[in-house]
Order: C-alpha cells, then sequence, then structure tokens
C-alpha cells in the first residue's frame, strides 16, 4: 500500500463535505424515504453506492493512463483539486440560502426502481462526476498506486455517502425538518463550504 492515512484521511474528509452538501441524492432520499418509508429508500442507497465505486475506478484508470503519458499532468491536477474545492466552497456559501427542490419522479414504488433511481441520481449528478473525475486524482499519486490502495479508496468512496444516506433515510424526521428550515439549509451549506474551502487550502500543502 502506498498512499498514508493521511492521505485517505483527507479524502474521507472531502466525501464527508460532499455529503453535507445537499444535492440531488438528498432529494432523492428525502422524496423515496416520505412517500415509502426506509424500505423504500434503502434499495436507492444501495444504487448510489454502486456509481460511488464506478466512478473512482474509472477516474483511476482514465487518469493514470493520462499521467502514463504526460507525467506533469499530475501537479496540474492537484492544482485543479485545490481551486476546485475552493471555488465549490464559495458558491455554496453565497447560495447558502436556496431551498432545495423535488422530484416526484423518483418516489416509484418498488425495490427495482429505487435501485434504478439512486443508479441514475449519482451517474447523472454532476456534483458526483466533477468530484471523481476532476478532483480525486488531486489526492493521491496516481501512478504509484497499487490495486490495495485503489480498494481503499474504494471503499472509503462507498462507505462514507452509503453510512450518511442511510442515516438520512432513517432520520426522515430529522430530515424533513433540516431540508424544510431556511436557516437549517443556511446553516449546512455554509458549514459544507467552509470544509471545502479549507480541504482547497490544504491539498497544495501534501
Amino acid at each position: 500500500m502506498t498512499v498514508s492515512a493521511a492521505d485517505l484521511a483527507l479524502y474521507a474528509a472531502a466525501q464527508f463535505a460532499l455529503f453535507l452538501t445537499p444535492g440531488p441524492v438528498w432529494v432523492a432520499l428525502l422524496a423515496r424515504t416520505m412517500s415509502g418509508g426506509f424500505s423504500a429508500a434503502w434499495p436507492l442507497a444501495v444504487g448510489v453506492v454502486i456509481g460511488d465505486l464506478l466512478w473512482p475506478v474509472l477516474a483511476i484508470l482514465g487518469v493514470s493512463w493520462v499521467v502514463s503519458v504526460y507525467g506533469e499532468v499530475m501537479t496540474v491536477l492537484r492544482w485543479v483539486a485545490s481551486a476546485t474545492f475552493i471555488v465549490m466552497g464559495i458558491l455554496i456559501i453565497r447560495n447558502a440560502g436556496r431551498a432545495i427542490g423535488s422530484n416526484s419522479r423518483l418516489t416509484r414504488p418498488g425495490r427495482w426502481a429505487g435501485f434504478l433511481a439512486g443508479l441514475a441520481v449519482i451517474l447523472g449528478n454532476p456534483k458526483a462526476i466533477l468530484f471523481y473525475m476532476g478532483v480525486l486524482p488531486g489526492f493521491f499519486d496516481l501512478t504509484r498506486l497499487t490495486w490495495v490502495d485503489v480498494a481503499a479508496i474504494c471503499g472509503i468512496s462507498a462507505a462514507i455517502p452509503l453510512s450518511g444516506n442511510l442515516a438520512l433515510a432513517w432520520f426522515l424526521g430529522r430530515a424533513r425538518a433540516l431540508l424544510r428550515s431556511p436557516a437549517a439549509v443556511r446553516r449546512t451549506n455554509r458549514i459544507a463550504g467552509g470544509l471545502l474551502i479549507a480541504l482547497g487550502c490544504a491539498i497544495p500543502l501534501l
């Protein structure tokens, strides 16, 4: 294993900060839990995990090939990751009070429908695509990764969102209050934005 515990911890913190940012997955979980309870929401969370496992593998394999041809890409990606987090954090803080919408198409009954909804949400989520394809490579030296490293990265990529999504679905009452309260949404977005800015500042120091 070539990645350090500090690298993995920083990556895990980034995953948690992104989870705290309300987005399509939050909306989908809330919609399904409100319509069918926890039993309707957990298949969606499993569908989301498939994407959270797929995206980092694609990012690592794809960017590794680019790095093998253009070695200086890793330095550029590290700064891109840093700038991306800072910009995302600023934008989230600036729009901290914006209400979260809903999507009734995500509430179709059935476990298979829930699973497909979760898969569709994560595969089409711009935040996830940007993070895994554009930001993840800035956390690690992709030229030195082993399969053990990849497994650890994928494990973190799946475990943190899954545990957070299941907890969000389980505590539906609190989640509903959080998403409906403008003050709570504003406070959560400010915390998440601050964490993203801090992570962006920390990446160049690794």
